[in-house]
């Protein structure tokens, strides 16, 4: 479940900006405080209906791909994803309160989108690292743990006779050996 909270609250960070940014470069789309909720849509329809989508028109593609040349089939996959970002596009122009007019506003915003996704796989490891920071802070904090307390677990004996080793610099064996002498 924490993946799954963590995994949705950095995408919905990170899909408020994206929106944020599509109203400001978009001519024809007014975003402002629908933004949020926007979000919210954006984010669902990235975890859920994107993969669906994107799977339902690979397999319809595919059935033809024998047709096409190389180049051909190229030009079909970006046409698949773009239309994929058009669609999710519409759903979060229809289900929320962004205003969107015009052509260019239903052309644009999926380029918009797709770019704000290809940067977000670049940075996505490195936000879900932080967000789960994040979650195991206010995790600890409503349990009343410190974030720095490990329950203790008791040394094996292996490694207690490493450690020792990192410390001296003596196997086990010369270790017993110095003692018997001294």
């Amino acid at each position: 479940m924490k993946n799954g909270i963590v995994r949705f609250a950095a995408l919905y960070v990170f899909n408020v900006v994206v929106l944020l940014l599509i109203g400001w470069l978009s001519p024809g789309v007014s975003v402002g405080f629908n933004a949020l909720w926007a979000s919210v849509i954006l984010t669902l329809a990235s975890l859920f209906l994107k993969p669906l989508l994107t799977s339902l028109f690979r397999r319809a593609a595919a059935k033809s791909a024998a047709d096409r040349t190389k180049a051909g089939e190229k030009v079909v996959q970006y046409v698949l994803v773009y239309l994929v970002e058009l669609i999710i596009w519409v759903a979060v122009v229809w289900l929320s309160g962004v205003r969107a007019s015009g052509f260019w506003s239903y052309v644009l915003p999926p380029l918009f989108l797709l770019l704000g996704w290809v940067i977000y796989d670049r940075v996505d490891d490195r936000m879900r690292a932080k967000a789960g920071e994040i979650y195991d802070l206010a995790q600890s904090k409503i349990s009343g743990q410190r974030t720095n307390e490990t329950p203790a677990r008791p040394e094996s004996r292996s490694t207690a006779e490493a450690r020792d080793e990192l410390n001296d610099g003596l196997t086990p064996e010369q270790r017993r050996m110095l003692d018997e002498l001294g």
